[in-house]
């Protein structure tokens, strides 16, 4: 038996495709009631390798209104709520400022920072965000001192560098959970009353314990103890999922 088949022309290797222009990088409209990016570069250029967010944060800067923020990855999102959360921030600034630089083979260069932190006593912080493999490597090294000998005062008081890696899948998650409730759910009620049972029950292990121990929704003790953690309030590892099962403590 023969069986015929028909070739057409996608069914057969095409050498020397066409090269197709990078798509455009991702802009957004004026969204109603939320202030807009104030970066000096839109970081969202779609890319195969590195994941790109866009999502709402509150400043005392901006008087607890929401700003749209862009990131160019995981890491650089996950560091960003970890300094919201923050009870001591004024504001935070995404691709603030641009700064040139001399790299270490002489060459002229630009580098925009990740992140700027602004603390309530006016000192600010620019963060540069790498993982750890790019870190190791002696040229970024290099690399990042001619950036730090660059920087002047005007753009921040301190650079430091962060370890994109050091921040775990968990500690992410639990990290954007205990952003969200703390700008966009706030509980007071729910929070002085958890605390309080947090200072008296003595047999305190386990979130579980709280919930049995309080006329209170489980879900509400849950998101309750998130914003508490968030605000140093309550010790947790946040390297593995907080759920009602996680090992909870008082921080006095």
């Amino acid at each position: 038996m023969s069986y015929l088949f028909e070739i057409i022309d996608l069914d057969s290797w095409q050498y020397g495709l066409p090269k197709l222009r990078a798509a455009a990088k991702i802009t957004f409209g004026e969204i109603d009631g939320v202030l807009p990016f104030k970066g000096r570069r839109n970081p969202t250029a779609v890319s195969s390798t590195s994941y790109k967010a866009a999502f709402q944060y509150k400043t005392a800067a901006n008087k607890w209104k929401p700003r749209l923020g862009l990131v160019e990855s995981g890491a650089e999102l996950a560091v960003a709520e970890e300094i919201l959360v923050s009870p001591n921030l004024w504001d935070l600034e995404f691709q603030p400022v641009t700064i040139p630089y001399t790299d270490p083979n002489g060459g002229r260069r630009n580098h925009t920072i990740d992140l700027r932190q602004t603390f309530m006593s006016g000192r600010q912080r620019l963060i540069f965000i790498r993982n750890r493999s790019s870190l190791k490597k002696p040229f970024v090294q290099a690399e990042i001192e001619c950036i730090r000998s660059a920087a002047r005062r005007e753009f921040g008081h301190q650079l430091i560098v962060v370890d994109g890696d050091s921040y775990t899948k968990a500690r992410r998650d639990n990290l954007r959970r205990m952003h969200r409730l703390i700008a966009f759910q706030p509980d007071q009620i729910a929070d002085d009353l958890v605390e309080e049972a947090v200072a008296r029950l003595t047999t305190l292990w386990k979130m579980s314990d709280l919930v049995r121990a309080m006329d209170l929704a489980p879900s509400r003790v849950f998101q309750s103890c998130l914003r508490l953690i968030a605000r140093k309030r309550l010790g947790a590892d946040l390297n593995a999922i907080i759920s009602h099962d996680s090992r909870i403590w008082r921080i006095q």
